[in-house]
């Protein structure tokens, strides 16, 4: 039986989708790397608890680095692998698997060829509607979550302050596969939320280096065109 190890990223989850993230994905995955990147709530609290029984590596920064983003995945990363792992799932705290993966996940961890999994991430633009337009298409791509580890491969990461990756760059090098489950992404599911990743989108990328000026502007479009999501 593969070992498929949880890593994640959470900070200040305490009054959005951790809970549910964490409750969905217990009962199929067989350890866990947490970073909180600062929190100032019961986020640690809450991953103890709905983690209980589970093997979980947790490490608290006292201070944020998600300034550099590439900073905070490379010690994700780093943390991630030193636990041995063999199938790495990297989900941020609000990126939900569809229901129907829990019953998909064990054959395609025995049965899978490749070393990497690709799935689609829908924008979920309120908790029943994702977002499609041009600037809000991203589940039109496949992208990759799900990895085999490596140990002795030389993984280079994209030095990048934002939009680097979750995974080091050179694994664009290994064999894929795309798999037909979903991946929910509920970050702009309300719009508190949304003002909030704007402010930060033109404090640490004003001038859009590392993103697209576009789609930071569409941000708080007020009418955007939404698809009803349906399992």
């Amino acid at each position: 039986m593969s070992k498929l190890t949880l890593s994640m990223i959470v900070k200040n989850e305490s009054h959005r989708y951790l809970r549910t993230a964490l409750i969905k994905h217990r009962d199929w995955i067989d350890e866990a790397v947490i970073i909180d990147d600062g929190s100032t709530d019961d986020t640690v609290e809450i991953c103890k608890e709905l983690l209980s029984g589970i093997p979980l590596q947790l490490i608290q920064n006292a201070e944020s680095r998600f300034s550099n983003e590439v900073i905070l995945r490379k010690q994700q990363w780093e943390a991630t692998i030193r636990t041995n792992p063999e199938w790495i799932l990297n989900l941020d705290a609000d990126e939900i698997m569809e229901d129907r993966f829990a019953n998909q996940v064990a054959d395609l961890l025995s049965q899978c060829e490749q070393d990497v999994v690709y799935f689609r991430l829908y924008d979920m633009w309120n908790e029943t509607s994702y977002r499609e337009d041009a600037y809000w298409s991203a589940h039109h791509t496949y992208r990759p979550f799900l990895l085999r580890y490596k140990p002795n491969f030389p993984y280079l990461w994209k030095e990048t302050a934002q939009h680097c990756g979750r995974f080091p760059a050179t694994i664009n090098q290994f064999s894929y596969v795309c798999h037909p489950a979903r991946v929910k992404h509920f970050g702009w599911a309300n719009a508190e939320d949304r003002k909030e990743k704007y402010e930060r989108y033109m404090r640490l990328d004003p001038n859009a280096q590392f993103g697209w000026k576009e789609q930071y502007e569409s941000i708080l479009d007020d009418q955007p065109h939404l698809i009803k999501w349906e399992e």
